[in-house]
């Protein structure tokens, strides 16, 4: 599975902003404008105007709508969920070459707000996804206790959760002292 750099990057962002809802993370870590404007400079999000409090409760309305594309069991599914997300956007496909990045495609019209902006990027990141045919490397960490989403860019489709160190770890130790304990 080959996707380009910026629908890779796009797939990153879509990925990161899911898991900053309290469904994902257990806590909300976009809950002002502050935090957004940090989410948009760590995520290096070019084309974004000055945020305000609607840009972020946009934003965090957004979340659920891409979350339930990872939470789709079917390609159908994940498809109709991808055309309602873009029926929503105003999309204004465009060549670009910012920021040291080769040339690449931005979906967003010229100042379009964030959420807009989100949407169209992430919604076209996910829809090409879905056309790859690779809808089920969308997914929900496999840890028990976690709900953040993630895309699995590995060439087996074996990664199964959001953080080797952290949930993967985790119950990977859990499992070798249960086997000790049972051996025992």
């Amino acid at each position: 599975m080959t996707f380009s750099h910026d629908v890779q990057f796009s797939l990153g962002i879509v990925v990161d902003l899911v898991n900053t809802a309290p469904e994902s993370s257990g806590q909300e870590l976009l809950p002002d404008v502050d935090s957004l404007r940090a989410f948009v400079a760590d995520h290096k999000i070019s084309d974004v105007n000055t945020l305000t409090q609607t840009d972020a409760l946009n934003v965090r309305a957004l979340r659920p709508k891409l979350r339930e594309v990872f939470l789709a069991e079917h390609t159908s599914d994940a498809a109709a969920l991808v055309n309602d997300l873009l029926a929503a956007a105003r999309l204004c496909p465009r060549l670009t070459d910012h920021d040291g990045y080769d040339w690449h495609i931005h979906y967003f019209a010229p100042g379009a707000a964030l959420a807009e902006h989100l949407l169209t990027d992430g919604g076209m990141a996910l829809a090409f996804v879905v056309v790859a045919g690779e809808q089920e490397r969308l997914r929900v960490c496999a840890a028990p206790d976690c709900g953040r989403v993630l895309v699995d860019f590995s060439r087996n489709r074996s990664k199964r959760y959001c953080d080797s160190r952290t949930c993967g770890n985790r119950l990977h130790v859990a499992a070798y002292r249960e086997r000790r304990r049972a051996a025992s």
